[in-house]
């Protein structure tokens, strides 16, 4: 028993290593491995100097010693302060609020006490928190993937969503709000508003509330004052300051031959090789405490390897896809492109929807029209009235666009009238889609490019 325990343990373990370095761009990768490499002596990255010379075995020990003593991850794990389990009290501090919502919650789990397996699974499902601090991947989903009960993977979700920010883990927003109201204690009127309501307040239809609630209009608008203070999105506090982005393309696009391929930008080569020197230091050493340190060390690596392995793996897949069924934009531009859903690639690739959005998030590919995140590949079909149009949203907008920029500018095309003409070329879409779209764009009415058109 203690054996299969073990195992599941371990599986965790390196699904949670994949999940995160999945969805981790090129540039948040880079600097985790530069990270990874400063506290971890195995770790050789490409651009790593050559090794010394081997030292004596006392300065070697020595060496080693002083290492584990200054291993941020072991004082990360050993150690964790009150006031670092609070994000306002980094304001001002050196690194301000840059960690991120996942470390947050990873470091209240170490005052839980949680058994191992169960600390490993809460921290899987807060790696598959989304930006706002929702877990919007199905549960029945993800207790398939790591091939536990369902029931037991609830009771993860609950650990996660008892955690700070208020709110965090849920699946909607009816819930978030729920969840940070338990948390006051309200159990009145604003907690069944938000559980049940939450629609008919957003349209302000007090009397109806007040009427099928049984309660006076008064309470109806003290508990939406109420709702109005709490926060819709609990991650919005780990959100970066908006910086310039340097952008690394994660993917290469070429046409060989008459046909497109899809190439990671690094190849087949790995961003960094275990240190040989070290390897030959752990068979040789006759010290405990060297080799518990180095073994440690070195098993980190080969996770973080075999994890390195499954993103490039179920990137590249998922940019052959792209490749394939987007070929017409390759060659011909945003006006070729046609509805792909992630659900469509990860049903062909037989994986499920959340590892795809994790594969293409913060991700891009560089192909001979330039640089693109792969989200811009995915889009629904432009028209609701044709789901199986060809035609998806982003190449509707690229034909509006050019609709507008050869118009007569002295009499601008309506919405109305831009519709038709989009639906002469085989993409029909409603005057509210039209308006919808443009405004998107940033594009004016017909009176506002008017006016601008001189």
């Amino acid at each position: 028993m203690e054996l299969l325990q073990n195992q599941v343990q371990r599986l965790n373990q390196q699904q949670l290593q994949s999940v995160e370095l999945l969805q981790m761009s090129a540039l948040e990768l880079e600097g985790y491995l530069r990270e990874l490499a400063q506290e971890n002596p195995v770790i050789e990255l490409e651009d790593s100097r050559p090794e010394p010379e081997r030292p004596q075995d006392e300065e070697l020990l020595r060496r080693l010693r002083w290492l584990e003593d200054n291993d941020q991850q072991n004082r990360y794990l050993q150690h964790v302060d009150a006031e670092e389990l609070d994000p306002l009290a980094r304001v001002g501090t050196e690194g301000g609020l840059e960690e991120s919502l996942f470390r947050f919650l990873s470091r209240q789990l170490y005052q839980l006490e949680l058994d191992e397996d169960t600390a490993q699974t809460v921290r899987y499902l807060a790696a598959c928190l989304d930006e706002d601090g929702y877990l919007r991947a199905p549960l029945e989903e993800l207790a398939q993937d790591l091939s536990l009960p369902l029931a037991r993977l609830e009771e993860c979700a609950g650990i996660l969503r008892s955690l700070e920010p208020a709110g965090v883990g849920a699946v909607d927003l009816s819930q978030c709000l729920a969840l940070q109201l338990r948390r006051i204690h309200e159990e009145g009127p604003a907690l069944e508003i938000a559980l049940h309501h939450l629609e008919a307040l957003a349209r302000r239809h007090y009397r109806a509330i007040s009427a099928q609630l049984s309660i006076p209009l008064e309470e109806v608008y003290r508990a939406e004052q109420l709702i109005r203070e709490l926060e819709p999105r609990p991650g919005a506090l780990f959100e970066q300051p908006a910086q310039v982005q340097y952008i690394l393309p994660d993917v290469l696009i070429e046409e060989q031959d008459g046909q497109l391929t899809a190439r990671l930008r690094g190849g087949e080569r790995a961003p960094f090789q275990i240190s040989g020197y070290y390897r030959a230091l752990l068979r040789q050493s006759d010290d405990r405490e060297v080799k518990d340190y180095l073994t440690g060390k070195l098993r980190q690596a080969e996770g973080v390897l075999h994890a390195l392995g499954q993103r490039d793996s179920t990137l590249l897949r998922c940019a052959q896809v792209i490749a394939r069924r987007q070929a017409a934009f390759f060659r011909e531009g945003p006006q070729a492109l046609v509805p792909m859903r992630l659900a469509d690639v990860a049903q062909e690739l037989e994986l499920h929807e959340s590892t795809v959005s994790r594969a293409v998030r913060e991700k891009y590919l560089q192909c001979s029209r330039g640089g693109y995140p792969l989200s811009y590949f995915f889009s629904r079909s432009a028209t609701a009235q044709n789901p199986d149009s060809k035609v998806g949203g982003t190449a509707a907008r690229a034909l509006l666009r050019r609709l507008i920029d050869q118009e007569d500018k002295s009499r601008p095309l309506s919405d109305q009238r831009l519709g038709e003409a989009m639906a002469q070329l085989a993409c029909p879409i409603s005057r509210r889609t039209v308006a919808k779209y443009r405004e998107e764009l940033g594009i004016p009415s017909a009176s506002g490019r008017r006016a601008r058109g001189g």
